[in-house]
């Protein structure tokens, strides 16, 4: 019967754990299964690498040139279907007009930075954003230039903060932007860096007039443990604060 070996990093070089077709085949299909029942690509994604792992950890017998040639088969389709999940998975997790994160991808993203600031004791800048007169943008330019108004927004936020900055669109024209490690006066300088940049990248309109583009920001740090839902509720607070008394204006939140 033809056998296979595959290395394994848990027992001494010298050893060898052999198995056959029939048991590796077994094998992938239990990770089939597996795949089947998750609906995380993260998971998938978790298990493809399992099975690429034990696939190139086969060894065949120097003869067995067909086999050797079906496992690197294996192993192009494994390989595939990763590249294949993962762009799916950018897709799922952004918004595809503006190139910003959706809310999905937002929801991930902040567990993910906010487990990292409870675990190094850092600080995390939650800030809402929201166009100034957007409606009526939009009903005195048309739709198409609104749209051009929020990408034009992502576009000069991207090149205006940090790396590790993160912007996504919350929904219409709110945007949240998360800002690691910073306390409130600095988050501050960023967000009106922002509104300076932007206000600097004036947009045509559809009569060749060029049109200020502003926005409102309200700007909170996340306490530790803070759940998202409640800093970006008192963000929002700020916000509100910060179109009452003027526009185009940032305005810190209250603990």
């Amino acid at each position: 019967m033809l056998r296979l070996v595959k290395s394994s990093d848990s027992i001494l070089s010298e050893q060898k754990n052999m198995i056959d077709t029939d048991d590796y085949y077994k094998q992938v299909e239990r990770y089939a299964e597996q795949i089947r029942k998750t609906n995380s690509a993260d998971e998938i994604i978790r298990i493809l690498d399992i099975v690429l792992s034990e696939t190139r950890g086969l060894r065949f017998s120097d003869e067995v040139f067909a086999a050797q040639e079906q496992v690197k088969r294996a192993e192009l389709k494994i390989e595939a279907l990763k590249d294949e999940i993962e762009q799916l998975r950018g897709l799922v997790h952004t918004d595809q007009m503006t190139g910003a994160f959706n809310r999905r991808g937002l929801d991930e993203i902040f567990k993910r930075e906010a487990a990292r600031a409870d675990r190094n004791a850092q600080s995390l800048g939650v800030v809402l954003v929201d166009l100034d007169n957007f409606k009526q943008i939009n009903d005195s330019l048309g739709h198409p230039y609104g749209d051009s108004v929020l990408i034009n927004l992502v576009t000069v936020a991207k090149e205006t903060l940090r790396p590790t900055d993160i912007v996504a669109r919350f929904g219409g024209e709110e945007f949240v932007i998360l800002l690691p490690d910073v306390e409130i006066e600095e988050a501050l300088t960023i967000i009106h860096r922002l509104q300076n940049n932007l206000t600097k990248n004036t947009l045509l309109n559809v009569d060749n007039q060029l049109t200020s583009i502003t926005f409102s920001a309200g700007v909170a740090l996340r306490s530790f443990g803070e759940h998202q839902h409640s800093v970006i509720s008192r963000a929002d607070q700020a916000l509100y604060q910060a179109k009452r008394t003027g526009k185009n204006r940032a305005i810190p939140a209250l603990l």
